[in-house]
């Protein structure tokens, strides 16, 4: 497989939103379902968990809704190559940016940023994880464009898209607002005071209480943005990133890229990145629109009942019910 695929006839006018899918973990959680669903454990992003289509086409296809196919990248992993046998959705594949490595998701994040500001300068990119949950595409595709037409306007700000809550979930990471911003007729855009990562029992709740926002990792920004808050975290690995954009669509391509992640250190976004920077940052609320990380087979399961049929997978007996990953037999409900 190419490293990059796509990158050639590009529309390459100005300020336009590009949409990056974030598609390199690995999803040991789910490692179970993946085993019942496809036969072997590959990693969840490439499981068809909530119907015929896998999680990525099912991310893809809710991102074609605002975003074309053109101004598109998937970022992945080269042990990974093998699990892109399904269609992509639209006219054209988007691009595919292969890792030669898991360097973390701050070289998941930027690399393909790296990408997409060398081709528009003036972008707006806004950052997809693959393994989501969304009770309604179109509106959530909605929220991202006003997102991103309030960073026109506010181009030095990053925005995380915050999620209502609806328990006191320990498993998710949370935003506390600060000051509002100016958000327009729209809806309302506000600071980021702090974050709160997997926080306690007694410290969820109190997030609950306060009005803090779950963390979809949803983010918008100027591409420029998102490269200056690099630059000033982690220069080692922007700089890694920099020297190998030359490179890439030449036949030096595959050599720049494991020169650079073979000495690039791994590194978290979130605690690298957008923890330090929150004068940076902005967050926005996701209303009106049911939405969760599919980080274990309890929230599988969870999300599964509020569809409206199930996947076969999910009505046929279960054999091992010892596993925890079966603990909540979607087909058991009335």
């Amino acid at each position: 497989m190419a490293r990059v695929s796509n990158s050639a006839g590009v529309p390459r006018s100005l300020g336009q939103l590009w949409g990056i899918v974030l598609a390199g973990g690995e999803g040991v959680r789910l490692r179970s379902l993946a085993r019942r669903v496809c036969g072997d454990e590959r990693p969840k992003q490439y499981v068809p968990v909530l119907g015929d289509r896998t999680l990525l086409g099912q991310t893809l296809d809710r991102v074609a809704l605002g975003i074309p196919s053109c101004r598109t990248a998937v970022v992945t992993l080269r042990s990974h190559a093998g699990y892109f046998a399904e269609r992509w959705a639209g006219s054209k594949p988007p691009a595919v940016l292969v890792q030669p490595a898991d360097r973390g998701t701050a070289a998941g994040i930027l690399f393909p940023v790296h990408w997409v500001f060398r081709q528009d300068p003036g972008a707006t990119v806004a950052v997809f994880p693959s393994d989501h949950f969304v009770s309604d595409d179109a509106t959530f595709m909605a929220h991202v464009a006003r997102i991103a037409g309030w960073v026109d306007h506010h181009p030095d700000r990053i925005v995380l898209l915050g999620a209502h809550p609806t328990a006191a979930e320990v498993e998710y990471g949370w935003i506390e607002p600060g000051r509002a911003l100016d958000g327009g007729e729209d809806g309302g855009v506000w600071e980021v005071r702090r974050f709160w990562e997997k926080p306690s029992e007694e410290q969820a709740r109190a997030c609950l209480d306060a009005g803090c926002l779950w963390n979809t990792f949803v983010i918008v920004g100027k591409a420029a943005t998102f490269l200056r808050a690099g630059r000033e975290a982690l220069p080692d690995v922007d700089e890694r990133l920099s020297r190998v954009q030359p490179f890439l669509g030449t036949e030096d391509e595959t050599w720049a890229l494991y020169q650079a992640y073979a000495l690039m250190p791994k590194a978290n976004f979130s605690r690298a990145i957008l923890e330090p920077c929150t004068a940076l940052l902005a967050v926005a609320e996701l209303s009106d629109v049911t939405w969760s990380d599919l980080g274990s087979p309890r929230r599988v399961f969870e999300a599964l009942r509020l569809g409206r049929s199930l996947p076969s997978w999910a009505l046929a007996p279960i054999e091992d019910v010892s596993n925890p990953a079966y603990a909540s037999p979607v087909h058991a409900d009335p």
